[in-house]
């Protein structure tokens, strides 16, 4: 993961409940998203309209599982990969003391 940024951008939150952050890469087109919840677990939709128009992306999603509980199964985590443009909208599941990171690829 960079850590020299070209652009940060919240996509949405509340303070002290969760938030969608997402963040551009200096020295490549990709950008990285990370979600984060406290202990209630939440769906959170997640415009993609901040990538570059005319684009494709390869998402990397890094994920909780279908059981994951911040006290009961941490561990629990799915990776996968799928295609996306900026028209798309995620649906980011995030589990009780979850989150979600994602690394946009650009295509």
């Amino acid at each position: 993961v960079p850590v020299d940024w070209e652009d940060t951008r919240v996509l949405n939150g509340e303070v002290g409940d969760f938030v969608t952050i997402v963040r551009k890469d200096r020295n490549s087109d990709d950008w990285y998203l990370g979600a984060i919840t406290d202990e209630e677990a939440r769906v959170v939709e997640a415009s993609l309209s901040f990538l570059e128009p005319g684009r494709s992306y390869l998402a990397q999603v890094y994920r909780d599982g279908d059981d994951a509980h911040w006290k009961t199964a941490p561990q629990d985590i799915v990776i996968e990969q799928r295609q996306v443009t900026r028209a798309d909208t995620l649906s980011l599941r995030l589990a009780a003391g979850g989150g979600q990171a994602i690394r946009f690829v650009a295509q």
